[in-house]
């Protein structure tokens, strides 16, 4: 087998990269695309499958419903148009793991066209990479070629399983871009409950095609494409690799063979696997059983209704409602759980701007003290809420909540005041009782009070410290520094 190797150092600035990725994303729907065997991952070998799956003679596909809405939501994400007439199609080739002999795609008339998802870079810079398509078929099943010394063997849990493949145009020009991108995809589709993402497990995978050409040039350069990409830092590694490559190659005065190039994640290099297919070696037909999909005005509508605010706008919306950082509001628009939880919350927090807050800030440490994540907290959105205007109606101080109060609810059912009253951690109101804290830590700190009075203002948190913990964190900082000035004057 020939593996490509870089051998020598060459001046890439005379050249640019052209890519486009090809991102397989697998449905996460209960059944199949075309039969109700199970989707779900990890089962034992081909315990999912049936007549349809295997492609039996007389063995009619039907389509999951589901599927055709899920790829719809994804497309609107993407600012695509719904194809509302789009059919399906058989691409026949030989593999031991398509029993068919084809698997049913969409060629001519896929789904979602024409669409464009808009990206941040590392230094803040937008990048627009237009979608040239997304269209709907079925996976293949699994070779494995590492059970058996003699023979390879063949898992069809997979094949069957719905996928969506979205097409981007050759706009990437560094892996970072692409790298950005295929982020880009997997928050969406999570977000959006279309699939989850794993790219482990293989819900989530790309194909990169991978061309140069000299800085200025218009024409597109002979393209290779590397297969199977399992991993954001893979896409970028196999990138930069190629584009070196292909450079050393027409640097030296060789030509770019369209082929297409296995990875190797271990040694960071490409090697041929086939040459490219076009597309008249899959001899492309209209399948034969399967009726065209039509999607009504009134379904294209409602499901365009129920279109959740995508993470790229939430994220807008609180750094401009509650002037937070970027990175914090990035941080809750793409956890889904925590932004669920956010949701829950906002609906009894009295003053959203303490919520937001108090997720990035107190309780995001607390979960990585506790190596957890908002699913595994013991406080629910409520509870929080509550723990919130207790602390902003100054019932509670903020440390008090942090350290004691916080820790000791177990139960989700709990009343969080009651909770607070029980354990005696209500900020005292007795002004009386303050004052007189306030005179036994001036008398004690007479050295300190002449250095107040002198100029040395910087004391005053000493005071108020001492009075808090006299208090035993029970007192409003605000009130116990009001009256420590009073008595100061």
């Amino acid at each position: 087998m020939v593996i490509f190797a870089l051998e020598m150092n060459t001046d890439q600035t005379q050249f640019e990269l052209v890519s486009g990725l090809e991102i397989h994303v697998q449905l996460n729907t209960e059944s199949k695309i075309f039969s109700s065997d199970s989707a779900s991952f990890g089962a034992e070998a081909n315990a999912h499958i049936s007549p349809v799956t295997i492609g039996m003679p007389g063995a009619l596909p039907k389509l999951n419903k589901e599927v055709i809405e899920k790829a719809m939501r994804i497309g609107l994400a993407i600012n695509c148009s719904i194809n509302q007439l789009n059919y399906f199609d058989r691409k026949n080739y030989f593999y031991a793991d398509l029993p068919k002999g084809y698997q049913i795609t969409q060629d001519n008339k896929p789904v979602c066209v024409d669409g464009y998802i808009d990206l941040t870079l590392s230094d803040g810079t937008e990048k627009r990479v237009g979608i040239n398509r997304i269209h709907l078929e079925e996976d293949a099943g699994k070779s494995m070629h590492d059970q058996d010394d003699a023979y390879s063997f063949i898992d069809l849990n997979r094949a069957g399983v719905p996928l969506i493949e979205i097409v981007t145009e050759p706009d990437i020009r560094s892996a970072e871009e692409a790298s950005a991108l295929l982020t880009e995809i997997r928050k969406l589709v999570r977000h959006l409950n279309v699939s989850d993402g794993n790219m482990e497990e293989g819900s989530l995978r790309c194909d990169a095609n991978i061309s140069i050409r000299e800085i200025g040039a218009t024409t597109f350069g002979t393209r290779c494409e590397v297969k199977n990409l399992n991993s954001i830092r893979n896409v970028r590694r196999a990138i930069d690799f190629e584009f070196a490559r292909q450079i050393e190659v027409v640097s030296a005065g060789g030509e770019i063979i369209q082929s297409t190039l296995n990875f190797d994640a271990d040694a960071g290099t490409t090697s041929p696997m086939r040459s490219k297919e076009e597309a008249n070696d899959y001899r492309y037909f209209p399948d034969p059983d399967l009726p065209p999909v039509v999607i009504s005005d009134d379904w294209l509508a409602d499901v365009k209704a129920r279109m959740p605010q995508l993470p790229r706008q939430i994220m807008q919306t609180l750094m401009s409602d509650y002037n937070i950082n970027r990175a914090d509001a990035t941080l809750l628009a793409e956890d889904a759980n925590l932004l669920a939880f956010y949701n829950k919350a906002a609906e009894t927090t009295k003053n959203k701007k303490s919520l937001v807050n108090w997720l990035t800030g107190p309780i995001r440490a607390l979960l990585a003290e506790q190596q957890c994540t908002i699913v595994g907290f013991n406080l629910g959105p409520a509870q929080l809420a509550q723990v919130i205007n207790l602390v902003d109606d100054k019932k509670v101080t903020q440390q008090i909540a942090l350290q004691q109060l916080i820790p000791s609810i177990k139960d989700q059912q709990q009343d969080v005041e009651v909770v607070a009253t029980t354990m005696n951690l209500l900020i005292t109101e007795d002004s009386n009782e303050l004052e007189d804290f306030v005179d036994q830590v001036l008398a004690k700190l007479q050295p300190q009070v002449q250095a107040y009075k002198k100029g040395k203002k910087g004391v005053l948190g000493l005071f108020v410290g001492e009075v808090m913990k006299l208090a035993k964190g029970k007192a409003d900082p605000q009130k116990v520094n009001s009256i420590i000035l009073e008595k100061l004057k």
